[in-house]
């Protein structure tokens, strides 16, 4: 019996993989070379020694100043970042979750003041009992501990536990932490190679909550 849904954060709540994937490809541009989503998509979801100005420096074969970079990364990515919402269905999760009676949590490889500062600006940061982040774990996703951590928060079992997540690190700590995993899948993700999961969906407002957790029921 499901008892709990826990949310991943970037790119399940709030689509900021897509945008700063999307940004280091436009400075990636300016100096005429390319970062390949095949290589960037295996970091996503979790953390990474990968640093893409060193890899900029290695196409376009000349040094480059990182914290300029950087800065310009920044700027760029809180223009895109600041106009976007959570994604379509998302609330309607939340809200029905409550209706339901179930427990909500969320388990985030970013740590909690970045988490924490976005959902504050979404005005969601209420709706969930539990939040774990990399502050909380040692290793973070693939590695189970997150969704772990959080469903020992909630006060249930993993196997109570559905896990919504959009890239392959998080759906494979989700599914070693012994969950049922939905995913939703962004546009820098959609193409990813993923484990086995309980079901995809294009976007939670496609399906409602009650109508999922039925159809995972039977499964």
């Amino acid at each position: 019996m499901i008892k709990a849904i826990i949310f991943d954060f970037d790119g399940l709540i709030l689509d900021t993989e897509t945008h700063e994937y999307e940004v280091l490809c436009e400075i990636f541009a300016e100096h005429r070379c390319e970062l390949p989503l095949s290589l960037w998509g295996k970091l996503i979801g979790t953390k990474s020694d990968f640093n893409p100005y060193t890899y900029l420096e290695e196409q376009a074969k000349k040094k480059l100043d990182h914290n300029e970079l950087s800065q310009r990364q920044k700027e760029l990515f809180l223009q895109r970042i600041i106009q976007e919402n959570a994604r379509p269905g998302v609330v309607d999760y939340l809200d029905a979750a409550k209706t339901l009676g179930l427990k909500v949590g969320l388990a985030s490889s970013s740590n909690y003041e970045w988490v924490s500062n976005h959902l504050k600006r979404l005005n969601l940061l209420d709706r969930f009992e539990c939040i774990r982040t990399s502050d909380h774990v040692q290793n973070v996703k693939p590695d189970p501990a997150l969704y772990l951590e959080a469903a020992k928060c909630l006060g249930v079992r993993p196997d109570e536990c559905i896990a919504f997540e959009d890239s392959a690190n998080g759906a494979l700590a989700a599914k070693r932490a012994g969950m049922k995993c939905v995913t939703v899948p962004n546009t820098v993700t959609k193409d990813l190679a993923f484990c086995e999961v309980d079901h995809s969906l294009e976007s939670m407002a496609h399906m409602e909550l009650k109508e999922l957790i039925s159809f995972l029921d039977k499964q």
